[in-house]
């Protein structure tokens, strides 16, 4: 995800009825065509007036947020954020799915949680920590190590200098035309079209990320 200014809003790599029954496709449409395009056509509004800034990657202007403009850093940090978190959250959803990531994502789960079915109650108790707007993410730490934290909003795992493997967005936006406030059947739902092969790509990311 290393794309640069002017933004662009990636076409989905599915239709917006491909993950039905367990996400619909008006809600895909609308988070993809509208909410994900407002903080698209955001950053890049803010960036129009800092050339400069203008080379950076979603990746460099989140992680660089303490050399940003005072005036500017707090939206850039929500915008970025914004775009590097739908774009993820899009990127590792596929219908259908496998139940369960091969090895060796799937030992590194068992290892770190206990089972898989551990880590699917511990992630889901995650999801539903979160007040209000935010995600739930697997990420890996410098020392290759699993860990499920939440975000508020769309800040990221970037700023922790945590690696992400996989997150689900817990906006209202992401789910409420289907399942109203609840968001526990979402997220029942979300497991079902979890994209395993790209976390599994995230994973092999993660390690040359943290080689670097």
């Amino acid at each position: 995800m290393n794309q640069h200014d002017p933004f662009i809003n990636p076409p989905l790599p599915y239709s917006y009825n491909s993950l039905e029954p367990f996400i619909d496709a008006k809600t895909m449409e609308l988070h993809h065509d509208r909410h994900l395009q407002t903080y698209v056509d955001n950053l890049n509004h803010i960036l129009s007036d800092y050339p400069k800034l203008q080379n950076l990657s979603l990746e460099e202007l989140i992680g660089y947020a303490d050399s940003l403009p005072d005036s500017v850093k707090i939206p850039i940090l929500r915008n970025a954020g914004g775009v590097y978190n739908h774009i993820f959250f899009f990127s590792i959803l596929k219908n259908p799915s496998t139940e369960k990531p091969s090895q060796p994502l799937l030992q590194l789960i068992e290892s770190n949680f206990g089972s898989f079915d551990n880590f699917k109650t511990d992630f889901t108790d995650a999801a539903l920590s979160v007040f209000g707007s935010g995600y739930a993410w697997l990420v890996m730490d410098a020392f290759g190590h699993l860990k499920i934290i939440t975000t508020a909003n769309q800040d990221t795992p970037l700023s922790l200098n945590l690696c992400p493997l996989l997150n689900i967005d817990v906006w209202e936006h992401a789910y409420y035309l289907k399942h109203f406030n609840k968001r526990i059947d979402y997220i029942h739902d979300w497991f079902h079209v979890i994209h395993w092969q790209q976390v599994e790509n995230n994973l092999i990311n993660c390690f040359s990320y943290y080689e670097k």
